[in-house]
């Protein structure tokens, strides 16, 4: 990662000329390698690695993201904006973009971490882009790391789902959040079945029903049902948990200690 080519190549990848290049190094630097560097020179002060840089990340990555969907959503509520910032900065979705930079090429790892594939590891990738967040944020200023996270990460991503949900734009993954908070509820699990496929091939109608199972393991019934129809199981899916997701957390309201 020392080699003024990989350098110049991962600045191009990035649309970002950096004039401290030792931020890009240190934010691509992982503790197993800085652990090996400051044990074989006998050194605690150097190198760095860049966990400190991803903390750092993290934060201009959501207050960027933040700031864009409300400008972009005026009429969504907290709640919903929540989610979507949520998903939007989820290592779920952020190694998406790590990889399409090809993070993982210009890492710098322990040789443990070489061995066993770190340059694969979703977590080392994401953890490494918030580094790189980070950097291009101390070296450029706000306005480089928004016109960064913008482009590689949150307008891509909205222009994906507004492209293929039209004026349904989801909130979020709603199967995910309701995991989540069913899991949070102590609710055992949730189950989605097909209970009606309906008109020819090229235009099927598909009818899913997503199922909530309670706590109690004496019980096999469900304790919530909801149904919901979308052109692909997929899209159906999605609704039917988006309708359980309301009754799930409609559980926590009704657990919350009242305000005196």
């Amino acid at each position: 990662m020392t080699k003024s080519r990989d350098i110049a190549a991962l600045e191009k990848a990035l649309d970002h000329k950096f004039e401290d290049h030792e931020l890009l190094i240190r934010s691509l630097t992982h503790s197993s390698y800085a652990r090996e560097q400051r044990d074989h020179i006998h050194d605690s002060s150097a190198p760095t690695d860049n966990e400190q840089l991803e903390f750092v990340g993290d934060s201009v990555l959501a207050f960027v993201t933040s700031q864009e969907l409300v400008k972009k959503f005026p009429h969504f509520q907290e709640g919903e904006l929540s989610k979507l910032r949520a998903y939007l900065v989820s290592a779920r979705y952020l190694i998406v973009t790590a990889r399409n930079l090809d993070i993982g090429k210009y890492l710098r790892l322990g040789r443990g971490e070489e061995r066993s594939g770190g340059r694969n590891k979703s977590a080392i990738l994401v953890d490494a882009l918030e580094a790189v967040i980070a950097a291009i944020y101390l070296d450029g200023g706000l306005r480089a790391a928004q016109k960064f996270i913008l482009r590689e990460i949150v307008r891509p991503e909205i222009k994906r789902m507004e492209t293929e949900h039209g004026t349904a734009l989801p909130v979020t993954d709603y199967k995910s959040a309701l995991q989540e908070q069913a899991h949070a509820a102590g609710r055992k699990r949730v189950v989605y079945a097909v209970v009606k496929e309906e008109g020819p091939e090229h235009r099927k109608t598909f009818t899913i029903e997503a199922r909530v199972y309670g706590a109690s393991e004496g019980n096999e019934a469900p304790e919530f049902v909801t149904r919901a129809e979308g052109p692909t199981k997929k899209r159906a899916e999605q609704a039917a948990a988006r309708h359980a997701l309301h009754y799930v957390e409609s559980l926590a309201e009704v657990r919350a200690p009242r305000s005196e």
